[in-house]
């Protein structure tokens, strides 16, 4: 696959956490995603939902969700290198499979229009579609926002979905 273009683009990310300090953890990583951020001003940051486990251990807690969105010129690999890094500094276990239960998770939603299709990254989000986790907090932030392949806006996709597992308001300012 060529080298991406530095181009700064508006990327999405899905931040996540049910284990220790949810908030906390969360507000950890978004101090670090806005470290990354070019554009003037602070980056977008929806409030934070609490959602019970979807596809997790039975004894999992519920999740506290966010979506933030950056402008960065990164590239979308180094970008995603970078919050596997975070992610284990706050103790997420690369062992622990992909639903397990962790401090935090963070996902690239969306990069501008990119599209991206690799083993080891797939841009705009596979499942993004299906999670009402994911879906509420952004549309938050970008309701009329059309992901590159989607068949409508993000406001769209989130009325389609069914309304469990439920998703809580948990905090507007964190």
């Amino acid at each position: 696959m060529p080298a991406e273009p530095a181009e700064a683009l508006p990327v999405g990310l899905a931040l996540g956490s049910n284990l220790g300090d949810r908030l906390s953890h969360l507000r950890s990583a978004r101090d670090f995603l806005a470290s990354l951020h070019e554009a003037a001003g602070p980056p977008s940051v929806s409030p934070v939902y609490e959602t019970d486990p979807v596809d997790c251990p039975a004894d999992s807690e519920p999740f506290l969700n966010a979506v933030m969105e950056v402008v960065t010129s990164l590239p979308l690999r180094e970008l995603r290198a970078r919050t596997e890094a975070f992610e284990r500094r706050l103790g997420r276990d690369a062992r622990g499979g992909r639903n397990a239960p962790r401090p935090i998770d963070i996902d690239i939603l969306y990069a501008g229009d990119r599209v991206v299709r690799a083993a080891e990254l797939v841009v705009p989000h596979p499942r993004l579609a299906q999670r009402r986790f994911v879906l509420q907090p952004l549309a938050d932030l970008r309701p009329g926002l059309v992901l590159p392949g989607a068949s409508g806006c993000v406001a769209d996709l989130l009325a389609l979905l069914p309304r469990v597992p439920a998703v809580r308001p948990a905090s507007a300012a964190w």
